[in-house]
């Protein structure tokens, strides 16, 4: 049995963050009923140049696991049967801009009426209170305003836009709460409003930072830099866009990579006899071991500094991960099934459990209300009568 059997979710979530959420959530084992409409379908359905791909963007990556219904929320019956839909639910998530539930008249408060202890997950830019609480903002924005792209990218350019990354860690912070307030729900029997900005995520991912900026510390970029360590970075290797990743924290690893790499006579040099020193001088060092590096084989070079106690590996680009035997294994990577009956990769869940059924997706990406004689059906229990007039009226649409 699965962590969160025998838990449902209305999910009203769209684009990334708060459809990650919800798949993480489904993985454990909730049932996951995402809405839509014909009218409005979530965006990751639709082609994205983003992505260079003539499918849909990366709608397989946040909705395999989902059940998909639609409905017409701007109708006053659509609202109605969300409201319905809540009412044998758990939980209700939603991703849209602070107060459009509200405007809807599918806020907290409205579902509180018709389920006392429904937990409510609200994933926003900004949150649902605060000045800045009506901006709308999609991944890259999150970054900026939450300080993580500041710090993100080359020491001498700019910031560095984040894309999924913050989407999925949004995402997946919502998941958390989502499960600390249905544990809390279980045992006190009330529900809660758990609002999560992504901004706030950002921030809490450079806390070190903030903390020294509140003691009178100065932050900048480091780009592949460590305030400490050194040699310690990125190297150019002897295929292109392969790198070689280098990180020595101590005298005894710094004498190990000098020796393996031939440059043992920079141990005794004055610039590099000490972590002090060599941190003071990194840019010569650096020269002396990308001269080096660019004639080594990544993979080989790695292992082999390994093998010498010093900490190394190729870093890794996406081809790496899909393929990775040991990702595969733990199910982290996994392969999904699309709109269109093609397999390709996707982000598993990331935690294990000792005691239940391991997190895994079991069905492909949803068709567009594919699943509606089960929910409104077997569910609500609507009559096909019933179904049939909402479709005519454009509320099931």
């Amino acid at each position: 049995m699965k962590p969160l059997e025998g838990v449902r979710i209305a999910d009203f979530t769209v684009h990334a963050a708060g459809p990650f959420c919800t798949h993480m959530l489904s993985q454990l084992g909730a049932e996951c009923i995402k809405v839509e409409s014909a009218l409005r379908p979530d965006i990751f359905r639709k082609p994205h140049a983003v992505y260079g791909r003539n499918g849909p963007a990366s709608f397989d990556q946040v909705a395999s696991n989902k059940l998909s219904i639609r409905l017409n929320m701007k109708h006053p019956e659509g609202v109605a049967l969300a409201k319905r839909l809540v009412a044998i639910s758990d939980v209700a998530a939603e991703s849209f801009r602070a107060g459009v539930m509200n405007r809807l008249g599918l806020g907290y408060a409205d579902l509180k009426d018709v389920k006392p202890d429904i937990v409510m997950v609200s994933v926003s830019s900004s949150g649902q209170t605060g000045p800045d609480s009506h901006f709308a903002g999609y991944a890259p924005l999150f970054g900026a305003w939450g300080g993580l792209g500041f710090l993100s990218g080359y020491r001498d350019g700019p910031p560095m836009e984040m894309r999924h990354v913050m989407d999925h860690s949004v995402g997946l912070n919502a998941a958390l709460a989502t499960v600390a307030a249905l544990h809390r729900r279980r045992r006190t029997g009330q529900g809660s409003h758990v609002d999560i900005a992504a901004r706030d995520v950002a921030s809490s991912l450079v806390g070190d930072s903030l903390m020294s900026v509140s003691a009178g510390g100065h932050i900048e970029r480091l780009g592949n830099d460590d305030y400490r360590m050194s040699p310690h970075g990125l190297y150019a290797t002897d295929k292109p866009d392969r790198w070689l990743s280098i990180a020595v924290g101590s005298e005894g690893q710094w004498r190990a990579f000098a020796t393996f790499a031939g440059l043992a006579h920079l141990v005794s040099d004055d610039r590099f006899c000490s972590a002090d020193t060599r941190h003071a001088n990194r840019r010569e060092l650096d020269v002396a071991i990308s001269a080096w590096s660019v004639g080594q084989n990544a993979e080989a070079a790695a292992a082999a500094l390994q093998g010498v106690g010093v900490p190394a590996h190729v870093s890794f680009n996406t081809h790496d991960l899909v393929h990775d035997e040991h990702l595969r294994q733990r199910g982290a990577i996994v392969d999904v099934e699309d709109n269109g009956g093609g397999r390709r990769a996707a982000v598993g869940f990331p935690g294990r459990f000792s005691v239940s059924a391991p997190a895994t997706i079991e069905r492909g990406t949803p068709k567009l209300g594919e699943h509606e004689d089960f929910v409104y059906g077997e569910l609500l229990k609507m009559s096909k009568r019933e179904i049939d007039g909402l479709i005519e009226r454009d509320v099931i649409f």
